[in-house]
């Protein structure tokens, strides 16, 4: 079997038993696992485990020893020191092409940073490989696609850790620096604000039916593969101070826990919401994850989801890959899907 031949002949989403963040541990179980642990109590800790955001920042002061940072470089600390961003993500296979898989598996580590308003300056590779299973080509070309999307993002990707596992997995521990005082926090959110949607849904169910039927939806894989860069800098071009990304919890998830964190609640419009075309096609066709359908147990107790159908509903909380960022406030080329309104009996509200 030769390098270029590899590929074609595996299907990587037969070898995991779920694909991409749909494989995640369901959102409240996650929660109740976690719910005592604390670590020691650190003034440098600007967003910990509290709020469930995407990733963890600490303040860094200025430079020692009477070094002066460059006042021409945007990222250097000032007086208030900058915020040093930390996250890891890592997941099964979402689509067959190894090459594919690993690209969107790095767009979607880099999009926690991005997620945060910060700017992402390391990453390591993090590989999980059956290698009894699956050759080793396979692997070099999922490395190859997390390396490619790191110099699209000006991230260098250097080296990381690799494990021999019963599934494949892949993803990357991401660094990034920003200001800590403009971070995009779940807990800033405020009523009155809009809420604006950067990338359509419907990667969870479509990926579903790639799984189950080998079809491809390059669609798919450019909006999974499509970097969160230009929407997190237009989110702090506009002011914003509170968003977060729309991944394994969907819309519905990942917005109630902003929603519980800023102390408010949401209204979604239903009919403002944009799709991938042919979603709709494969929820008809029952492509639905059990992530998807565990989301949205999770959240039904906490949402008024009366005015909208089941279908719509699973839409909703379907398991995105990579989705785009949910920012409360407005950002050009962004649909308004929704806003933020004074707390109420639910947490978000669906028309």
């Amino acid at each position: 079997m030769t390098e270029l031949d590899a590929p074609a002949r595996y299907r990587l989403t037969q070898y995991a038993h779920g694909g991409g963040c749909a494989c995640k541990i369901p959102p409240g179980e996650l929660e109740t696992m976690v719910a005592d642990l604390r670590g020691v109590p650190d003034p440098t800790l600007l967003v910990g485990l509290e709020h469930g955001d995407d990733a963890a920042a600490v303040r860094v002061g200025p430079p020692s020893h009477g070094t002066v940072p460059s006042p021409t470089a945007p990222d250097s600390p000032a007086a208030g020191g900058q915020a040093v961003v930390s996250t890891a993500d890592f997941f099964t296979p979402v689509v067959d092409d190894p090459y594919d898989w690993g690209r969107i598996a790095a767009a979607n580590a880099l999009s926690d940073v991005y997620a945060m308003g910060a700017r992402p300056i390391l990453a390591v590779n993090l590989l999980c490989w059956p290698r009894d299973l699956l050759p080793l080509e396979l692997a070099r070309e999922v490395l190859r696609g997390g390396l490619d999307v790191g110099r699209t993002a000006g991230c260098p990707v250097a080296g990381g850790h690799s494990v021999d596992d019963l599934e494949p997995k892949y993803g990357m521990a991401v660094t990034g620096i920003g200001d800590p005082d403009a971070l995009l926090r779940n807990d800033s959110g405020r009523p009155g604000t809009p809420l604006s949607l950067t990338k359509p849904l419907g990667i969870g169910v479509l990926n579903t039916r790639h799984k189950a039927t080998g079809e491809v939806f390059p669609h798919a894989v450019s909006a999974m593969t499509e970097l969160n860069a230009t929407a997190s800098v237009a989110a702090r071009e506009a002011g914003a101070r509170c968003a977060t990304d729309v991944t394994g919890f969907g819309l519905l998830g990942h917005l109630m826990k902003l929603a519980r964190a800023s102390g408010v609640s949401a209204v979604v419009d239903s009919a403002a919401v944009p799709y991938l075309d042919g979603a709709r096609e494969a929820l008809r066709d029952g492509h639905v994850s059990g992530g998807t359908r565990r989301n949205l147990d999770w959240v039904r107790p906490h949402c008024d989801l009366t005015a909208i159908g089941e279908d719509t509903a699973l839409l909703l909380a379907d398991a995105q890959t990579s989705g785009g960022l949910l920012v409360a406030g407005e950002i050009p080329g962004a649909p308004v899907i929704g806003e933020l309104v004074p707390r109420a009996e639910q947490w978000i509200t669906v028309r």
